[in-house]
């Protein structure tokens, strides 16, 4: 069962691209490092960052290079220009 959680959408974006036993592998890790710090700090607390934490960091910037670049991977000459307030 995929929860509404960080790790849960962590899941989710890992398994589009890599497959189901990386992406687990890759949440197993990410539980792994945040238990370690747990452990290691005693004034340490965890905080669920929430599913939708990727959404609301999202780089402007990075995602227009990234769409960019797609799309100039599928053979479009791509020119950006800024639009008109």
């Amino acid at each position: 069962m995929i929860t509404d959680t960080f790790l849960g959408a962590r899941y989710r974006r890992i398994v589009k691209r890599r497959g189901h036993a990386k992406a687990l592998v890759a949440v197993a890790r990410s539980m792994l490092v945040i238990t370690w710090h747990l452990i290691n700090d005693p004034d340490a607390c965890y905080q669920e960052l929430g599913a939708d934490w990727h959404q609301r960091h999202l780089n402007p910037a990075r995602k227009t290079r990234d769409l960019v670049r797609q799309l100039q991977t599928l053979g479009h000459h791509v020119t950006l220009e800024p639009t008109a307030a």
